[in-house]
């Protein structure tokens, strides 16, 4: 073989595998980059799906809201009356001055009353 034959085989030699390399390459960017873009879409797709969550639980925090408003409205009523009977309760004097068994038996005998009248 003459020495440019061998020249020319060497620098082909050189060329396929510098192409191969460069293919190689890519083939691998290539695939990176499939695998980003479908982690980016299946992360738009989650966090879709978690915004529509977080609306559909704020739309029904406000609706139990608002179903709730006349329960609670009810019960701040039922609160202000037991402690305007707790103030009158606390402030009554003895029923029996002198005799606390008398008046505690009273004010038992009164809270009874009060309790079965409802």
């Amino acid at each position: 073989m003459s020495p440019v034959t061998v020249g020319l085989a060497v620098s082909l030699a050189i060329s396929l595998a510098a192409n191969a390399a460069l293919g190689w390459s890519y083939l691998g960017q290539r695939d990176t980059a499939v695998v980003a873009k479908t982690e980016t879409k299946q992360a738009d797709g989650v966090s879709k799906a978690c915004g529509d969550g977080v609306k559909n639980l704020a739309a029904q925090a406000t609706k139990r809201h608002a179903d709730a408003a006349p329960a609670v409205e009810a019960a701040r009523k039922q609160a202000e009356d037991a402690g305007e009977l707790a103030i009158q309760i606390i402030s009554t004097p003895p029923a029996v001055p002198g005799d606390e068994c008398k008046s505690a038996q009273a004010a038992r005998d009164d809270w009874w009353e009060r309790r079965t009248a409802k």
